[in-house]
């Protein structure tokens, strides 16, 4: 409906046209094709095969179908002194939960799975709605850099899984921070213009930086970064609990590696003043990156 409200005497199909070149589909679907390529791990096989491969991928993300989402409309009856609960349905296009649904016209289950396919595309939906089940082992940092904890949880380590879903290889903050820098340069013709952005970023990296850089990091002054959102309410437990949980999360860090890692946490947290806290962890912290190239 919105395509069609935007020039009204040009037929249908025109201002789809229009509407995709406007929008850099082309664009679009190159950066997924190279996303792809890398995750898939198709990167050895032949043009053919990789292809095949990949357009199956993106054949499945787009075809997710809208899910049901079901709520209760309960009016109270003042007279009646009783309660009336309607259920009503919504279609849910933009935003899904990851888990086992079902589709909103053929009433098939749709797999966690092929939610998640769907939300590593640059389509919908979304957002993505995960419970503890969605903070270890999965990937979702294709095309998402920002991440709400609903509920803060009770130790740094679950903190550092969830936010470690979107802070993975070449990952979307990644990709913007090149593509800021790098992505203007001309390029020869019918290349991926991704992997050339990426060899000019690593053939430009300082000899003081790891090869974490530019993959996994690519700071950029003004350009994209992992993003933490916690809706806490003023006043409330989870206030203290936040600042808590950061301090902890800073000395985890440090403490990475070492055995009984939460024992050793609750001990330093318990021995060391607050305002402390910065100071030590800056002056005891052990150095994981990889060697660089001096």
């Amino acid at each position: 409906s919105l395509v069609r409200g935007l020039n009204r005497n040009e037929p249908y199909w025109l201002r789809v046209i229009e509407y995709a070149v406007d929008g850099c589909l082309q664009a679009v679907l190159d950066e997924y094709a190279h996303v792809l390529r890398d995750s898939l791990g198709v990167t050895k096989l032949d043009f053919v095969e990789a292809a095949d491969k990949i357009s199956s991928e993106v054949c499945s993300a787009v075809g997710l179908r809208s899910s049901q989402v079901g709520v209760d409309e309960i009016r109270v009856e003042g007279r009646a002194r009783r309660l009336s609960i309607k259920p009503r349905h919504m279609r849910a296009r933009f935003a899904a939960r990851f888990g086992q649904g079902q589709a909103e016209q053929s009433g098939e289950v749709t797999r966690d799975d092929h939610v998640r396919t769907a939300f590593n595309s640059p389509f919908w939906p979304f957002v993505l709605a995960s419970t503890s089940v969605g903070q270890e082992g999965l990937d979702f940092h294709h095309y998402c850099h920002a991440i709400v904890h609903w509920n803060l949880p009770s130790n740094p380590v679950d903190l550092e899984q969830r936010e470690g879903r979107i802070h993975r290889y070449k990952g979307h903050a990644v990709r913007k921070n090149v593509a800021l820098k790098y992505g203007n340069e001309p390029t020869a013709p019918f290349v991926d213009r991704w992997e050339t952005a990426f060899g000019r970023a690593e053939a430009n990296r300082n000899c003081e930086t790891s090869e974490l850089v530019p993959f996994w990091v690519f700071p950029h002054e003004g350009g994209a970064a992992i993003e933490r959102y916690v809706p806490t309410i003023p006043l409330s437990r989870d206030v203290d609990r936040l600042a808590n949980l950061r301090g902890a999360l800073a000395l985890y860090r440090m403490v990475f590696g070492q055995p009984r890692q939460d024992e050793l946490v609750k001990y330093l947290l318990a021995k060391l003043p607050q305002n402390a806290v910065d100071q030590i962890v800056h002056e005891l912290r052990v150095d994981l990156e990889p060697l660089n190239c001096d």
